[in-house]
C-alpha cells in the first residue's frame, strides 16, 4: 500500500494524543489535583474534549494563536491540552508584565483569542485594548473559587460543550505554541515550537529525569513557563503520574502541600529552594515522602546544593538546563553527580547533540570559555517574524544558546555566564558565576548577584548585590576581605551592595538587568 494513501490520523502523534493514550491505559488514575478539583485520566481527557469542542463553537480555528495570561490552575492545564486537541496555538503569556509588554506579544503573535483568570482580567482588558487584534476573552477558574468576569466566555460553559469535535488534519510537525522568551532581554522572541519537538522532549525528560507513572508531582511554579509547562508537567501527563497543580510557591504553602498529597516529585528554581531551606516550616519530616527533586533556569550556588545535600538527604537531585528554544531541556546532571560534579549542568540528554565552541565553530580545549551550541528534534523552527534573528541563532547549522561554557576531560558542562553578562573590568573578562560561587562561601549570605557597573576607572567594576541571611550581619570589608584573599584581584567585587531580595520573574530567574539599572546611578 502507497504511503500516501495511509490516512492521517493513523500515525498521527500529538500533545493532545498523548493525553489520550494516558487516559486509555489508566482511565481510574488520578490526573489533576488542583484546590477543590480532582479529576481522573478519563474525566481529564473527556474534559478536554468538551473544551475543545467549545473552542471551535466559538470559532477558535486550527492555527489560530489563543494567548493565555494566567496563573496555574486545573483550567489552565485543561485549556493547553483543548487547544493542541483542536489544533489551535498557544501563546502563553507572563503574567508579571506591564499592560504595554502584554499587549506587545498579544500584537506580535496575532492573537485573537486571549484566556485570562479573575486575578488577571484588569491587566488583561488593558493589554487587548492597546492596538491589537483580540476579538475575544475566555474566562478560567482559579486555584481558588473565583467569579466569573462579565464579557468573556466562560470555562465551564465551553467545558459542557456536546458538539462532535471538528476533524482536524493535525500533524507531528504543525505549529502548537509559540513561548516567547522571558523578558531577561531587551524585546521578547517568539520561539515556534511545534507537537513533535515538545513530545521529543518529552521523551528525554522521562529517561534521563526518571519521570514516571508511580510520581506524585507538585506543578508549583508557573506554566506559562516553558520548564514547568514542558519539562515536568507535560511528560508527567504523557507517562501517567498524578498531578497537584497550584499557584502558590510559597514555603509556608509547598511544604504543606507536600505532606497531605505524598509528593515525591518536585521542581523548582534555587530560589525557591533556597525561600525552603529558610522558611521557619521547613521539617525533614514533613517532606519525608519526597524523593526527587529538580532545580533549573538559573545556576545553584554550589553551597545551597551542599546544604541541600545535608538537609534533605534522602531526596535525589536532577540539575536540569536548557532554553525555551529547545522546548527547553537540552542537558542533564543526574543525582549520582550532585557533589562529584557540584555547579555543572552536565551532559546532553538522550536526543539532544551539545557542543562548547569558539566564536569560529571550534571545539575548545579542556577549561578554555566557549558559547554552548545545540541540534535537536528539540528545537524550534524559529523566531515567528523574525527571520533574521532566526539566522543569526542557527548559524553555522548549530543553535546557539548565548550562554558561556567549559567542558572537563569527561564531557561535563559548567555554565559560567551568559555572553551578555560577562563582565569587563580594567581589560580583563570576569564571570559573574565565579565571583557568586566565591560570595556563597561567606555563612551569613543567603542570595548573591554579581553584576558590572560603569566604573570611571574599571569601565565596569565588579559588584556584589547580596541578600543577608536572617538574624545575621555581614559588612562590605567583610565581604572585600573574604574575595581578595581567595581570588585575583580584578575578580573580587568592587563594591557590595546589601539589599533584602533580588529581582526574579516568575520562574526563578535574577533579573540583572533591573539590578544594572537600579545601580548604575
Amino acid at each position: 500500500m502507497p504511503a500516501s494513501s495511509i490516512h492521517p490520523v493513523v500515525r498521527r502523534q500529538t500533545i493532545a494524543d498523548a493525553l489520550r493514550r494516558t487516559a486509555l491505559r489508566l482511565p481510574a488514575k488520578a490526573a489533576i489535583v488542583c484546590g477543590d478539583t480532582q479529576w481522573t485520566y478519563a474525566e481529564f481527557d473527556a474534559l478536554v474534549s468538551r473544551l475543545a469542542g467549545g473552542l471551535a463553537r466559538i470559532d477558535v480555528d486550527q492555527g489560530d494563536k489563543v494567548a493565555v495570561l494566567a496563573r496555574n490552575s486545573h483550567g489552565f492545564a485543561a485549556l493547553r491540552f483543548a487547544l493542541a486537541r483542536r489544533g489551535a496555538v498557544m501563546v502563553p503569556i507572563n503574567f508579571m508584565l506591564k499592560a504595554d509588554e502584554v499587549a506587545y506579544i498579544l500584537r506580535h503573535a496575532g492573537a485573537r483569542t486571549l484566556a485570562t483568570d479573575s486575578g488577571l482580567a484588569e491587566l488583561a482588558h488593558a493589554a487587548a485594548a492597546l492596538d491589537t487584534r483580540v476579538e475575544q476573552k475566555i474566562w478560567l477558574p482559579s486555584e481558588e473559587p473565583s467569579e466569573p468576569v462579565a464579557g468573556m466566555h466562560r470555562f465551564d460553559e465551553l467545558a459542557a460543550c456536546q458538539d462532535p469535535l471538528p476533524d482536524v488534519t493535525l500533524t507531528s510537525h504543525d505549529l502548537a505554541q509559540i513561548v516567547y522568551t522571558s523578558g531577561t532581554e531587551s524585546t521578547p522572541k517568539g520561539a515556534m515550537l511545534t507537537h513533535d519537538a515538545v513530545l521529543w522532549q518529552y521523551v528525554s525528560c522521562v529517561i534521563n529525569a526518571e519521570i514516571a507513572e508511580g510520581d506524585h508531582a507538585l506543578h508549583a511554579l508557573p506554566l506559562y513557563h516553558c520548564a514547568q509547562l514542558d519539562v515536568f508537567f507535560g511528560p508527567a501527563i504523557y507517562i501517567g503520574s498524578s498531578n497537584v497543580i497550584t499557584s502558590k510557591p510559597v514555603p509556608d504553602h509547598l511544604i504543606a502541600l507536600i505532606e497531605k498529597y505524598g509528593i515525591t516529585s518536585f521542581f523548582a528554581p534555587p530560589t525557591v529552594w533556597i525561600a525552603l531551606l529558610r522558611s521557619p516550616a521547613f521539617d525533614e519530616t514533613r517532606l519525608r515522602s519526597l524523593a526527587k527533586g529538580y532545580y533549573g533556569a538559573s545556576i545553584m550556588p554550589v553551597e545551597v546544593l551542599k546544604e541541600l545535600a545535608s538537609r534533605l538527604p534522602a531526596v535525589r537531585l536532577w540539575n536540569l538546563y536548557g532554553q525555551t528554544e529547545i522546548a527547553p531541556l537540552a542537558t542533564m546532571l543526574g543525582p549520582d553527580d550532585q557533589l562529584r560534579k557540584p555547579g555543572s549542568c552536565g551532559k546532553a540528554v538522550i536526543n539532544v547533540e551539545t557542543r562548547v565552541v569558539t566564536d569560529d565553530m571550534r571545539d575548545v580545549a579542556v577549561g578554555e570559555v566557549g558559547e554552548i551550541v545545540h541540534r535537536s528534534p528539540h528545537l524550534m523552527l524559529g523566531y515567528f517574524n523574525d527571520p533574521d534573528r532566526t539566522t543569526a541563532a542557527f548559524e553555522g547549522g548549530w543553535f546557539h544558546s548565548g550562554d558561556l561554557a567549559v567542558i572537563d576531560n569527561e564531557g561535563y558542562i559548567t555554565v559560567v555566564d551568559r555572553k551578555k553578562d560577562m563582565i569587563k573590568t580594567g581589560g580583563e573578562n570576569v564571570a559573574s558565576r565565579e565571583v557568586e560561587e566565591m560570595v556563597y562561601r561567606l555563612p551569613a549570605v543567603s542570595e548573591v548577584a554579581v553584576i558590572g557597573l560603569p566604573d570611571p576607572k574599571w569601565v565596569e567594576a565588579v559588584t556584589a548585590v547580596i541578600v543577608v541571611k536572617a538574624g545575621l550581619q555581614l559588612t562590605e570589608a567583610e565581604v572585600l576581605a573574604h574575595c581578595n584573599q581567595h581570588m585575583a584581584t580584578f575578580k573580587a567585587p568592587k563594591r557590595v551592595v546589601f539589599t533584602d531580595s533580588l529581582p526574579k520573574n516568575p520562574s526563578g530567574k535574577l533579573l540583572k538587568r533591573e539590578l544594572r539599572q537600579r545601580y548604575a546611578a
